[in-house]
């Protein structure tokens, strides 16, 4: 299931500014992190549910794009989100 408003905004109060700073990238990067999460868990259930592994491909690649952004911008706040989410390239 989609983040409810209340998950949405605890995300981004602790990986973004504020809980209203939908834009920036360590609150995108959060977001789709644990929309990733419960997809793969989903899959773990049900493996021929193909759209929903084509979801999550999407996502994964998003979260990577963002990251690369991120990387390229400023390399310390990249290090501090992957080590926050426990991410690795």
């Amino acid at each position: 299931m989609y983040p409810s408003k209340e998950d949405k905004e605890k995300l981004f109060k602790k990986h973004g500014k504020s809980e209203k700073d939908t834009g920036s990238a360590e609150g995108q990067i959060a977001l789709f992190t644990s929309r990733i999460e419960h997809l793969s868990a989903h899959l773990k259930k049900n493996i021929h549910d193909y759209n929903t592994e084509r979801s999550l491909v999407k996502l994964v690649g998003k979260r990577r794009s963002l990251l690369d952004y991120l990387m390229k911008k400023d390399i310390v706040r990249y290090r501090e989100i992957i080590k926050e989410l426990g991410l690795r390239k």
